[in-house]
């Protein structure tokens, strides 16, 4: 929670996205021919008042204690270590799908930590294993990660119909996931005492947010997405306050910033014709995407080849895969690593996470074609 204005200068100094998308802009402006009263055009704000809904309502569910105590009582019945790594990459991947990203990671790696000061566990590989299944369940809803939901309000499609083109990626790059933890960990016994106190049930705050929910996604598939983030915001602010103090609401700064930066940057002509030149057909749409990825992470390769495509389902896929690998290739891998810090984790990362990006790519392609109409 930001306390006073110096703490907030403080914040931002440490926000480097945010810092060199600021520095980027008068760049890309002075190159891309776009007039000063233009720049707002480039914003997706359904977009973004969207993301702005999701974030007050998944931070309720967080702080309302409910995912807390399903975790814990999930945890608390295991018996091996294998089992305890699936339990926390299917409960990882699930939350992931329906309370996005970011929030899944700051339940479940700090559910890993509590439950490694009772009892030995190999920390770095659990929390590598949760960094890999959030990317691949939160691929399968159009609200799970932020590429998604924006590539869902480009496509015009319905909420379903997005989810059932996103659902096949999804489920391979899951299964491949899976499919790594038995080489991953073993079958010892696991005697896990009891975890301590969950934190204490907050039940209006865990009923405003379950019911506002659904009810929210309503609003956005109905094209009503400003008015429904106005209207989550307003209830928030006469109930439960503290949740929305507790919001890192630069990080809206940061996806208008990243809409003008690259729209601006896809305006130029060089850049414009250079893209658009290759991005000729779904499988160079996915190979871009995934690709792009690498370099400049999901969120804005997905809002870069937007403006070049309208193959959405070969665009998410790509950017979806490209959660994997290197550890850039999306924000979730960065906030994983930070959450648990310690020697050599960058690198057992990417011992992992390549491997998969280039599993997951190559099924995925194949995949796609054998969809192509």
């Amino acid at each position: 929670m930001i306390t006073s204005p110096s703490a907030l200068l403080a914040r931002l100094a440490g926000d480097w996205l945010l810092l060199f998308l600021l520095a980027v802009f008068p760049l890309a402006f002075w190159f891309a021919p776009v007039a000063g009263d233009d720049l707002p055009g480039l914003v997706d704000w359904k977009t973004v008042a969207a993301l702005a809904g999701l974030m007050v309502l998944s931070r309720g569910l967080e702080l309302c204690g409910l995912i807390d105590r399903l975790g814990r009582w999930v945890l608390m019945r295991l018996r091996s270590l294998r089992g305890l790594a699936l339990a926390l990459v299917l409960f990882a991947a699930l939350l992931s799908a329906v309370v996005t990203i970011d929030v899944a990671l700051f339940v479940t790696v700090p559910l890993t930590l509590a439950l490694a000061r009772l009892v030995v566990l190999p920390v770095g590989r659990l929390v590598i294993f949760q960094a890999l299944a959030v990317n691949a369940g939160s691929a399968g809803s159009p609200v799970g990660n932020p590429q998604n939901l924006f590539l869902w309000q480009a496509s015009g499609m319905g909420f379903w119909q997005f989810t059932l083109e996103l659902l096949p990626i999804a489920g391979l790059m899951l299964a491949l996931v899976l499919a790594l933890v038995p080489l991953g960990f073993r079958r010892e016994a696991l005697a896990l005492p009891e975890a301590g106190t969950s934190r204490a049930l907050d039940r209006g705050l865990m009923v405003l947010s379950l019911a506002a929910y659904p009810l929210f996604l309503w609003a956005v598939n109905a094209g009503f997405a400003l008015a429904g983030a106005g209207t989550i915001m307003a209830l928030f602010a006469l109930a439960f306050r503290r949740v929305l103090l507790g919001i890192s609401w630069a990080l809206l700064l940061v996806f208008v910033l990243m809409f003008i930066n690259l729209g601006l940057l896809g305006q130029v002509p060089v850049v414009a014709a250079l893209i658009g030149g290759h991005l000729q057909g779904a499988g160079a749409a996915y190979l871009l995407g995934a690709g792009l990825s690498q370099v400049m992470s999901n969120v804005p390769a997905a809002i870069f080849l937007a403006g070049f495509t309208e193959d959405w389902r070969a665009l998410s896929w790509g950017v979806n895969v490209g959660g994997f690998g290197l550890a850039i290739g999306s924000l979730a891998n960065l906030i994983a690593l930070r959450l648990a810090p310690a020697p050599g984790l960058w690198r057992a990362f990417h011992l992992w996470s390549v491997p998969v990006f280039l599993a997951s790519l190559a099924a995925g392609w194949l995949l796609l074609d054998l969809m192509a109409p």
